[in-house]
């Protein structure tokens, strides 16, 4: 007899005591309806400091199939995910957000498009109940990465959606300490498949994502998948310097044809001085993303430590 295939649910937490049980028994309704299929349902904790912790616990001591990571520290929005979702051991992974953001209802849809073969299949969000203006920068972003990527990116994917056993493989050989997941599966090529839905607002909770961290994310999703802001800032501090070598000619000819009525001021030399200033700086702030990047491979420091493992 043939050993039945096992689904692995991720989900990262943080302060989310509020949305852990609801989250768990509509997950635990859903993977009831597939019947065929073994499931195991891990968490990784990123060190919560309200209740989480004693609710994952107690899930997991009712349920052996709830395994729980639970980190010595709060290690980000990207290393603890990622390091969870390469714990996984099932034959496909699905990966959902634990702020109930991420329907698992939608889960029999990402299981049923894997049976029909794809490796790949992520929830994608034309439309959103969040924060409207947020939503709009996003669909922008993404779509300005998507135009300047060496590779098609999916527009509007959260990380939400199925990723299979043979994706989640390549990842581990990649060895990426601070990956852009959803620009990494584009990159291996593999067919993906969409599934739109319309994204609820938060119900508990406070959201962990602010400013600096959607930075973080967009600046990530840049570097990792595209040249084009460095040659940009090599091509354009080209044109400065070349713009700048015409004013001064065109000044000079002018002060040398109209010596009395043509008094140059200091007010050209400030602007100017200035303008290039702040051309300098931009370009410096571009090429050390692509720097700090560099230093995130090398020091080679482990993607997270972990203080407890449970139901392992």
């Amino acid at each position: 007899m043939a050993q039945r295939q096992l689904i692995s649910l991720i989900s990262p937490c943080l302060n989310e005591e509020g949305n852990i049980d609801e989250l768990y028994r509509r997950a635990s309704q859903v993977m009831a309806d597939l019947p065929q299929y073994d499931f195991e349902y891990l968490f990784i904790d990123n060190a919560s400091t309200d209740g989480t912790v004693d609710k994952l616990r107690a899930l997991a001591e009712r349920d052996t199939r709830v395994r729980v990571i639970v980190n010595t520290r709060n290690f980000g929005h990207i290393r603890s995910p990622t390091w969870g979702i390469l714990q996984t051991r099932g034959d496909v992974t699905v990966v959902l957000a634990s702020d109930l953001q991420d329907p698992p209802e939608l889960i029999p849809d990402f299981i049923a498009e894997w049976e029909q073969g794809y490796k790949i299949v992520l929830a994608v969000k034309p439309m959103s109940r969040t924060n409207p203006l947020i939503h709009g920068l996003r669909k922008l972003y993404y779509r300005m990465l998507d135009g300047i990527s060496e590779v098609a990116i999916v527009k509007d994917a959260t990380g939400f959606g199925l990723y299979d056993r043979l994706v989640l493989d390549h990842l581990r050989q990649i060895h990426d300490p601070y990956p852009f997941l959803r620009g990494l599966v584009c990159e291996l090529g593999y067919p993906i498949k969409t599934i739109p839905f319309d994204q609820p607002r938060r119900q508990r909770g406070i959201s962990k994502n602010n400013f600096y961290t959607l930075y973080d994310l967009a600046m990530l999703g840049v570097i990792s998948h595209s040249v084009v802001p460095i040659r940009l800032a090599a091509i354009a501090g080209f044109l400065t310097g070349l713009f700048s070598i015409l004013v001064a000619l065109v000044f000079l000819v002018l002060k040398l044809a109209l010596w009395d009525r043509f008094p140059i001021g200091i007010a050209p030399i400030v602007i100017g001085m200035f303008f290039m200033f702040g051309v300098v700086m931009l370009f410096i702030g571009i090429l050390g993303e692509y720097i700090a990047s560099i230093h995130t491979y090398v020091r080679n420091r482990p993607v997270v430590i972990e203080r407890e493992r449970i139901n392992f």
